[in-house]
């Protein structure tokens, strides 16, 4: 339930089109650290991918555990839809997301950057996981210690699991 479904460097080097010619239609989106810098507002690179996926034909969603004036702001740029307050790693969230996007769970893939709240989440839900690495290393305290206990299965899924492992340096 740790594993993602693959790992990724970045948000911005997933292949999109390909999930979408396999039958993806949703995309959930963590936003700290794995679209901007934690508490940073959406960039340009952030818009630009996710207009791009909205013209491609995904439905995109924002879900994160900030609360909604963060998300929203965030979220403002490219008028997606958003959950905030989604209480991951719960499913709940992550199910009212596709809901919201009218799609089901296997049709989705989640895109985050943290183990224990983002991936375990999505895979509970049923979702396609992608995790990504953290975009800046300043981070809350809680976060940092949840990193430390990150590592050791990061290293385990990619000694097992190659093939679904794309970094770049």
């Amino acid at each position: 339930m740790l594993f993602p479904d693959y790992y990724y460097t970045s948000a911005y080097s997933i292949p999109y089109k390909k999930l979408y010619e396999e039958g993806k239609r949703g995309l959930l989106f963590d936003v700290d650290n794995t679209l901007v810098e934690h508490g940073a507002p959406a960039n340009e690179k952030a818009v630009e991918l996710i207009g791009k996926l909205k013209e491609m034909g995904f439905g995109v969603c924002f879900i994160s555990n900030n609360k909604e004036p963060r998300v929203k702001k965030f979220n403002e740029p490219m008028s997606a839809t958003y959950i905030f307050k989604a209480g991951k790693p719960g499913k709940a969230g992550y199910l009212k997301a596709c809901e919201r996007l009218g799609v089901k769970p296997e049709e989705a893939c989640f895109v985050g950057d943290q183990i224990f709240t983002d991936i375990w989440g999505a895979n509970k839900a049923g979702i396609t996981s992608f995790l990504v690495r953290r975009i800046a290393f300043h981070e809350e305290i809680q976060i940092h210690l949840k990193r430390i206990l990150e590592f050791p299965i990061i290293a385990l899924f990619r000694l097992i699991k190659r093939k679904r492992c794309f970094l770049s340096k």
